[in-house]
């Protein structure tokens, strides 16, 4: 399993305090996939600019569609640039990829309808290995899900991975969160003002 799927799940079956926003999600995903890029030796980074390397099959096709959509030419893309590029859609993306694989039957998902009511195994592999990653307290996955409001023990200080283009990924994506809250904020603003102005004797 890649840190994305891995991720998608955790947001599905870990409680959190607020519904995980699909937005927010699609951001997270898009970091997931760039720390595996990383991770891979797919893509390095240069400051905050998303240097690409020769390619390798991840084995997995959205992260293989991941890489191949990296800028090859300077300048080089951001990493803000690439949550925002990369995960539009996103979560809708992988969750069709993994409920195409079966590992969603009968799940309860906080942003989708459910589909059906069956259960799913409690054995799914998928499954199995996004919970065993979250209680080990990976600090990528475990910094990855707090940017979308999942935490392990809440108000507990996350643990910063030891890698510096990772510290990056996971400090840009809260950022882009943090970006698109204020953007969702101002609409609520601005479409009460807008009602009121209609309500108005």
């Amino acid at each position: 399993m890649t840190t994305p799927r891995d991720l998608l799940i955790i947001s599905m079956d870990v409680p959190s305090e607020r519904p995980v926003e699909q937005g927010d999600l699609s951001l997270a995903l898009a970091g997931a996939e760039l720390a595996d890029l990383l991770a891979a030796g797919a893509a390095g980074l240069d400051g905050d600019h998303i240097v690409p390397l020769p390619r390798r099959d991840t084995g997995d096709r959205l992260l293989d569609q991941a890489a191949a959509s990296l800028r090859e030419r300077t300048p080089h893309e951001s990493v803000e640039d690439w949550l925002w590029r990369r995960g539009e859609g996103l979560a809708a993306a992988y969750h069709d990829a993994l409920d195409a694989q079966g590992q969603l039957t009968g799940r309860r998902r906080r942003w989708l309808p459910v589909r059906g009511d069956r259960e799913a195994p409690a054995g799914a592999p998928a499954r199995r290995e996004a919970a065993e990653r979250w209680a080990s307290g990976d600090p990528v996955i475990a910094g990855l899900a707090a940017a979308v409001g999942i935490e392990a023990e809440p108000g507990a200080p996350l643990t910063a991975p030891d890698d510096d283009a990772l510290v990056t990924v996971l400090a840009t994506v809260n950022d882009a969160v943090t970006e698109l809250e204020a953007v969702r904020q101002r609409r609520r603003i601005e479409n009460a003002a807008f009602d009121n102005i209609w309500r108005a004797p």
